[in-house]
């Protein structure tokens, strides 16, 4: 079986390897692919992994011994699922490597959004002290979790690990998906959106980016948050509604946000949200820890294994 990695960088900037697929075929990676160089590379390719080069039906239709399209990760939007569907073309992801690392960035910035440990480095570097005269309290940012409310949107593997996470710290949970919206499982509430909306300190996207929850959280979205509440995505950048995001945290209807994503990716550099105070910007990296990144590729082996073998595919979307 003839392989193609059309962007490897992502996954293995050079710190893993790629040697365990050749165990079952000929292997070419590419550290980057332009999507119009797809078909050229992919021509007498049988399978193809990708993770943000897209892989559309205009390129699969010149490269007519494809049967396996891997995505190198959760997200799958940069495969023509439809057209994979339609000529039984095998699509994969990767779910749950990173739910780990994902749930740690989501209170890595809950943590940095609430607590000011910089600022109060500083003071200390500067000579303040609790006690002294100079030291006043509400220049800094320090709120205790517990007892907070946490509502997340979308609870599949890292949604819950949140969960898990947020209740270490005192926190309630509530929860919203598309196939549940009431009663409680494993410490966890469940309600329609625009009831948890206004119960919740801290609101955490979990969702998948679809044509229902692009621009999910837009103007009346943020009306429906209790004010002062934090925002954080992990999840894709178009679900958010980012001038009205940058809005009310310039009013202060939210108090802070945390992004790792954001539409387009990489950000202009004059996008207002990275000059805000009480907004925090990463560049996509929340699923990127090296033990992640091992997962990933365990997974990616055992399902290439299932499919040369014929075996069951874990994690089969088509």
């Amino acid at each position: 079986m003839k392989m193609v990695i059309l962007d490897s960088f992502i996954v293995n900037p050079g710190d893993l390897g790629w040697d365990y697929l050749k165990r079952y075929g000929e292997l070419a990676v590419y550290e980057r692919s332009e999507n119009y160089e797809v078909a050229e590379r992919c021509r007498d390719a049988e399978a193809i992994f990708t993770s943000r080069t897209r892989v559309l039906g205009e390129a699969l239709r010149l490269c007519p011994k494809v049967r396996f399209v891997h995505a190198l990760g959760t997200g799958y939007e940069m495969i023509d699922i439809d057209y994979c569907r339609e000529h039984g073309i095998v699509v994969c992801n990767n779910p749950g490597y990173s739910s780990e690392s994902v749930a740690q960035m989501v209170f890595s910035f809950l943590l940095e959004l609430t607590t000011d440990v910089e600022g109060f480095r500083n003071a200390a570097r500067s000579g303040l002290w609790t006690g002294m005269e100079e030291y006043r309290y509400h220049k800094f940012r320090h709120v205790e979790l517990s007892g907070l409310t946490i509502g997340l949107v979308g609870c599949g593997d890292i949604g819950k690990r949140v969960a898990q996470i947020a209740m270490g710290f005192g926190m309630n949970v509530l929860a919203t998906t598309n196939s549940r919206t009431q009663g409680s499982e494993g410490g966890i509430t469940y309600m329609p959106l625009y009831e948890m909306l206004p119960m919740s300190d801290a609101v955490s996207l979990h969702c998948p980016l679809t044509e229902k929850t692009r621009g999910m959280v837009n103007g009346r979205f943020i009306s429906k948050m209790k004010d002062g509440a934090i925002l954080i995505n992990t999840a894709r950048g178009g679900i958010v509604s980012e001038k009205e995001l940058y809005e009310a945290l310039k009013s202060g209807k939210l108090s802070g946000a945390g992004l790792d994503v954001t539409s387009p990716e990489p950000p202009d550099k004059a996008n207002p949200l990275l000059q805000l105070d009480n907004c925090i910007v990463t560049p996509h990296i929340s699923w990127a820890t090296r033990a992640a990144r091992q997962r990933l590729q365990k997974m990616l082996e055992d399902n290439v294994a299932a499919f040369v073998s014929g075996g069951h595919i874990k994690s089969r979307i088509v």
